[in-house]
């Protein structure tokens, strides 16, 4: 569990090469084809710490490389609804997420899918002292927690046989064997909710619901907060006013497309 920092999550993120890169490959995802001069104007990058990033991400098949033009790259099957950018959606969520901030007083945030990850984007903290927190840029596997399983029940299939065809690492006792699973995923489907308790950090409980628009899954919302604070009673308030953030904004999105 983490708590308050001296400073930002999202400012202290700003100074690793792991978040400066990731940002990178999220413009390029969001923008489709984009020359480099243009990725190095958007993210204030010197134009050669911005081919120093692509060759890296293409040496590892993130990034494909066309003519004067990068794109995303085999390895990142993003799938349908990759065409809303990380902007948009983040600026769709932005209100549902301090909305569930405020009523459930818990850490709200909306994650995408990058490949086999699941990624934070944007984070509303709980305002409470001990508060779990997420911060954007923070990369965590498809299958454990809610997030990531709420992007994943809704992957393409062949996400999940490549997620199946590694070994999953357990990053806590409570993280899903490959039997546990595959028994969560329909679940997900059937009921539109992941819950997960303590797989990702002790003592912690995460909801997360699947954002869509008519092209597919564009993401997920949901609420992070100490297991303590989160029982049966708050689980269900949270879970109703979770689902009902989830389809205000699958309906501001439906409603962008046309505008």
């Amino acid at each position: 569990m983490t708590t308050a920092r001296d400073r930002p999550p999202e400012e202290a993120a700003e100074d690793t090469s792991f978040a400066r890169g990731l940002r990178l490959l999220l413009t390029v995802a969001d923008r489709g084809e984009v020359r480099a001069d243009e990725l190095g104007t958007s993210l204030d990058m010197p134009l050669s710490t911005v081919y120093r990033y692509l060759r890296t991400l293409g040496d590892f098949g993130f990034v494909d490389r066309n003519g004067g033009l990068f794109r995303i790259g085999p390895k990142l099957l993003i799938g349908t609804g990759a065409n809303v950018s990380s902007e948009r959606l983040i600026r769709h969520a932005d209100a549902a997420l301090r909305m569930l901030a405020q009523e459930t007083g818990e850490t709200a945030i909306v994650v995408r899918r990058i490949g086999l990850s699941s990624v934070c984007l944007h984070q509303v903290e709980s305002e409470a002292p001990l508060r779990v927190t997420v911060p954007p840029g923070d990369m965590r596997p498809l299958y454990a927690g809610a997030p990531g399983r709420a992007l994943l029940a809704f992957a393409p299939p062949e996400v999940l046989d490549e997620i199946l065809a590694q070994d999953l690492v357990r990053i806590t006792d409570r993280t899903p064997t490959e039997d546990e699973l595959r028994a969560t995923l329909g679940g997900i489907v059937m009921t539109g909710m992941a819950i997960s308790e303590g797989e990702l950090i002790e003592g912690s409980v995460s909801m997360a619901v699947p954002v869509f628009r008519e092209d597919g899954i564009v993401g997920a919302i949901a609420i992070v907060g100490p297991a303590f604070r989160c029982d049966e009673a708050w689980r269900t308030r949270s879970g109703r006013l979770l689902q009902a953030a989830g389809r205000t904004i699958n309906e501001e999105l439906a409603e962008d497309r046309y505008q």
